[in-house]
């Protein structure tokens, strides 16, 4: 029974256990939700003052991209407004200017047609007093007629005859004095002549031959070539040996050497460091020292490509690369190989026509002004320097003979040596080819069309056919056509007497009667 009692205790005592267990656990669910309960409207509380704080944020925004948004609309509009009124002055002022163009084309017009009516009332008057003259003069002819026995035609050829023989003698007599005053003035006139073709060759040559222009994109470059206190000028002065100019000319700076390989050297290293960009002294020897490699290796491309092309084998290497050099010579203003290669083609045609060896002649033309080009400079001309250095590198004795002999500084031994004087003589002579020539041909040119211009009635003159033909153009009022006959003698004269020049020149004087009349 005891033991029945306390399993009916223990019994209860779990039952009991569990009902109150059930009942703690209830409180605690109930606590668990209204806690949450308690949570969640908290947390929708600050939800929803988050939200208002947001929808405030936006709205704030929205309002002020709105100003923003207005004021850059308002800008626009006044910014047209202002160019709408600019248009509508510029239209104003273009109606007033017209108006005032029509009012003063319409009081032009006025004035016009008042003059066009008083001249047309002068013509009528003009061309009734015209028929009074007529009537006067052909009854005056006939007085005079009766009088003196002769007929009018009679008269005008009287007339004419007397003043043909006037004409003539006078004619005569200012030839005469023009040809004495050309013997006075002629040597003083020459001398003058002379000196001032002297004065101008020289000066252009100088700057020719001895300057060169190096162009920049932009000034700034300039600071960089002369570097800090003028170091990477200096530099470049002493690793070239060419005088660099920089002063106010815009985008250029001058190159200043007598020796034009020089002036390459420096003109190329100048563009290589400027293309570059880094311009310092020791970059600058570095780029001198590899362009004047280059300038070496281009002289001996030049000479090879030279001889190769006209057909020359054989020459020694030194003189390959004394031919190459020219390419940086001139003389008078042409090119140094150009002028030999031109030289050396004439006088392989001429030997080709006189039978003799057109390779050897082609070789004289080509060296014989190879003396133009030392390296050191020489007491000796030209021609016997270049002789002594073909004898050197084994040249034949013909040719020697034809470079020394080409100027006449020793005695010519061969058929070669006269065609190759004649040849140089032909491609330097020639207009165009060297500066003065070409200079005393254009003045030779002008001087002749001066002189037409000289004479009163002369409206144009143009000296045609390289100065063989003067084609005056004169004016109609002035020059009747008996007096142009007169005008080309008196003309032909002048240049006789005045002018010194090669073979003949035809004057031609042209005078032309043009009726125009508008159709409207």
């Amino acid at each position: 029974m005891e033991i029945l009692t306390i399993i009916i205790s223990g019994i209860i005592g779990i039952a009991a256990g569990f009902g109150i267990a059930k009942i703690i656990e209830k409180s605690n669910i109930s606590n668990l939700i209204k806690s949450a309960k308690k949570e969640a409207s908290s947390i929708l509380k600050d939800a929803n003052l988050e939200a208002e704080n947001i929808k405030k944020d936006k709205i704030l925004q929205a309002k002020e991209k709105f100003i923003e948004l207005k004021s850059e609309h308002e800008q626009v509009i006044l910014a047209r407004d202002k160019k709408v009124a600019e248009v509508e002055k510029r239209i104003r002022d273009k109606e007033s200017q017209v108006s005032n163009e029509l009012s003063k084309a319409k009081k032009v017009n006025d004035d016009f047609e008042a003059k066009t009516t008083e001249f047309t009332a002068k013509i009528e008057v003009l061309d009734k007093r015209q028929l009074e003259v007529d009537k006067l003069h052909k009854s005056q002819l006939q007085q005079l007629e009766v009088i003196s026995g002769l007929s009018a035609e009679e008269a005008k050829n009287q007339l004419v005859e007397g003043l043909k023989a006037e004409a003539k003698t006078n004619a005569m007599s200012h030839i005469q004095d023009t040809i004495e005053e050309a013997k006075l003035t002629a040597q003083q006139e020459a001398k003058k002549i002379i000196i001032n073709t002297i004065q101008r060759v020289g000066t252009e040559e100088a700057v020719e031959n001895c300057v060169s222009v190096f162009n920049i994109e932009s000034d700034d470059v300039k600071g960089r070539i002369i570097g800090r206190e003028g170091r990477n000028i200096r530099a470049l002065e002493a690793a070239t040996g060419v005088e660099i100019i920089v002063d106010d000319t815009p985008e250029a700076i001058i190159l200043s050497c007598f020796d034009p390989v020089r002036r390459e050297i420096a003109r190329l290293a100048l563009h290589k460091l400027v293309t570059d960009g880094r311009i310092h002294p020791a970059r600058i020897e570095e780029v001198v020292a590899k362009t004047a490699k280059q300038i070496d290796d281009e002289i001996i491309e030049v000479g090879k490509r030279t001889v190769i092309d006209l057909g020359i084998h054989g020459l020694h290497p030194e003189l390959i690369k004394v031919v190459g050099r020219m390419k940086y010579r001139s003389s008078y203003g042409q090119n140094l190989l150009q002028h030999s290669r031109e030289v050396s083609k004439l006088c392989g045609i001429m030997a080709a026509e006189l039978g003799l060896n057109v390779k050897l002649a082609k070789r004289a033309g080509l060296l014989h002004d190879i003396g133009k080009v030392p390296d050191a400079e020489s007491d000796l001309p030209h021609a016997l320097l270049g002789m002594q250095w073909a004898e050197k590198y084994g040249e034949k004795e013909e040719v020697c003979n034809a470079i020394g002999a080409h100027h006449d500084e020793i005695e010519m031994k061969s058929l070669l040596s006269p065609i190759v004087q004649v040849c140089d003589a032909i491609s330097g002579a020639r207009p165009g080819a060297r500066r003065q020539v070409l200079d005393s041909y254009i003045q030779r040119l002008k001087d002749l069309e001066e002189v037409a211009y000289g004479f009163n009635g002369v409206k144009n003159a143009y000296a045609i056919q390289a100065g063989r033909e003067l084609r005056v153009i004169v004016e109609s009022e002035k020059v009747s056509d008996d007096n142009a006959a007169t005008l080309s003698f008196e003309i032909s004269q002048k240049i006789q007497t005045e002018m010194t020049y090669p073979g003949q020149v035809k004057v031609t004087v042209i005078r032309e009667t043009r009726a125009v009349n508008i159709a409207k």
